[in-house]
């Protein structure tokens, strides 16, 4: 699944996979190493986040039903906790600096 800026029109990540079950968020990144350029995931629903146990910074935005970003937390650092965004329903994870044109109040695009 592909991530796309509807402001630009640019990739944010090409290489996203949904988490939407309740293991698949338990998990979320653990046990991976690292992210390459691209990669990332997608947790659904999802209004909050941390990032206990893992290895590497990641850039986290926060993403209504109606695919408005609500807050981008870049690099954060392991062992950190995201606040709760309430009307958040996704949560995508890409490695850190990854996310660069975005900005709160854009809308995203879900490409399968």
């Amino acid at each position: 699944m592909k991530c796309k800026n509807a402001r630009t029109g640019k990739i944010i990540a090409d290489n996203l996979e949904m988490k939407e079950t309740f293991f698949g968020r338990l998990v979320g990144l653990l046990g991976t190493k690292s992210l390459k350029t691209g990669e990332g995931i997608v947790l659904k629903p999802c209004n909050s986040i941390h990032t206990c146990f893992m290895r590497f910074a990641i850039d986290a935005v926060f993403i209504s039903k109606d695919f408005k970003v609500l807050r981008i937390i870049k690099n954060m650092r392991t062992w950190k906790f995201s606040p709760i965004v309430l009307k958040s329903l996704y949560t995508l994870e890409v490695a850190a600096g990854e996310i660069k044109d975005l900005k709160e109040g854009d809308t995203v695009e879900f490409i399968k």
